[in-house]
């Protein structure tokens, strides 16, 4: 059974302080979780496979900025649905897509940055119950009995939780919500 387990807080540590084989072992142990990441967030499979690849580019660059390493999952999923918006944005568009070294022009860099703190904030107003299981099925991909088990929960009762955290992360980040508008994003803004 593949490891559903993050690369531990030691190896996020030196990796963050520019120990070569650390930065290789993490990403190489957090290649798993991003590539099941960006399969259950992108339209095309092949989008999903560049999208991962573009966060573990963006994890060897920038592991250095990582604040916490308690925060590897949450950024590497930022950054994998980040690139996947990207993604689907210029399919809808049907453009063609940009090279591979192009990088967003300010204004969709700003957008992007927006949409995930908006998505980042839904998440961590959820009560902590309801976060860990959101976390756990959504973001690292952990099955319902599995996420059901490790919380010591029914799953009914896994499955209640991550409704209502599915729907008030949905209603946070409904245009016009409380925290649209306390974010700046109401009709005022």
């Amino acid at each position: 059974m593949a490891d559903r387990t993050w690369p531990g807080d030691q190896l996020i540590a030196a990796a963050r302080d520019g120990d070569g084989e650390a930065v290789a072992a993490l990403v190489s142990g957090s290649h798993p979780h991003v590539r099941r990441f960006a399969h259950s967030l992108c339209a095309t499979p092949q989008d999903a496979e560049d999208a991962a690849q573009e966060a573990l580019i963006i994890l060897y660059r920038k592991i250095g900025m990582l604040r916490a390493s308690g925060a590897l999952a949450s950024w590497m999923f930022r950054i994998v649905r980040n690139e996947c918006l990207r993604r689907t944005r210029q399919m809808l568009r049907g453009s063609e897509p940009l090279p591979e070294a192009a990088a967003p022009s300010p204004e969709e860099d700003v957008l992007l940055r927006l949409e995930a703190e908006l998505v980042a904030r839904a998440i961590a107003a959820l009560p902590a119950d309801q976060r860990r299981v959101l976390i756990m099925r959504d973001v690292q991909g952990y099955s319902g009995r599995m996420t059901a088990d490790a919380l010591g929960l029914s799953t009914a009762a896994m499955k209640s939780r991550l409704h209502r955290a599915r729907a008030a992360v949905r209603e946070a980040l409904r245009p016009g919500s409380d925290a649209d508008a306390a974010s700046g994003g109401g009709a005022d803004a």
